[in-house]
């Protein structure tokens, strides 16, 4: 399979994972400015379970449409598993939706906030749980971009195959 098989098929995935448990999904998206939502409205039947998101590439906006602690974002900068968390937390209340994914982080050409290109956080929020993972990516913007999508979905799924089937709650 080609890359672009490979990533069709993951977005397939967790569509259909979503779609089986009855879950909607909203993003929160900065470096990757909309492309998590954008790649899973690709899909057919994504209206079923994607809600809308939430792109906040700068922080007034995590603040206000997320929000994200401003004295977090003071104190640790936007490239952070606490500001991830929030993000993903923001992003499913914002949008009434029952998950939430955020990604964060740099995607260059330049390091930000102390933060070396390629670093990003990624947190997928449940009801109940918050799972965030922070990459080190390599390449350039767009591949950037783009596997901080990948790391997206690919966590989408893992919280997903967590979730019993016919059910939106989250696991006991």
């Amino acid at each position: 399979m080609t890359p672009a098989e490979i990533r069709a098929a993951a977005l397939q995935h967790a569509v259909a994972l979503a779609s089986e448990r009855r879950l909607t999904v909203a993003t929160g998206e900065s470096l990757t400015a909309g492309l998590v939502a954008a790649s899973l409205a690709d899909v057919p039947g994504a209206s079923a379970v994607l809600r809308g998101g939430v792109v906040s590439y700068h922080r007034d906006l995590k603040v206000s449409l997320l929000g994200v602690d401003p004295e977090l974002l003071r104190s640790v900068g936007a490239v952070d598993v606490q500001v991830a968390e929030q993000m993903a937390r923001g992003a499913r209340k914002s949008c009434n939706a029952d998950i939430g994914i955020a990604t964060t982080g740099v995607a260059g050409p330049e390091p930000h906030e102390g933060k070396d290109v390629g670093t990003v956080v990624v947190a997928v929020s449940g009801t109940d749980d918050c799972l965030v993972r922070e990459y080190r990516f390599a390449g350039t913007r767009a591949q950037i971009r783009e596997a901080s999508c990948d790391a997206a979905v690919k966590l989408l799924t893992e919280v997903l195959q967590r979730r019993p089937v016919g059910t939106n709650r989250d696991p006991q």
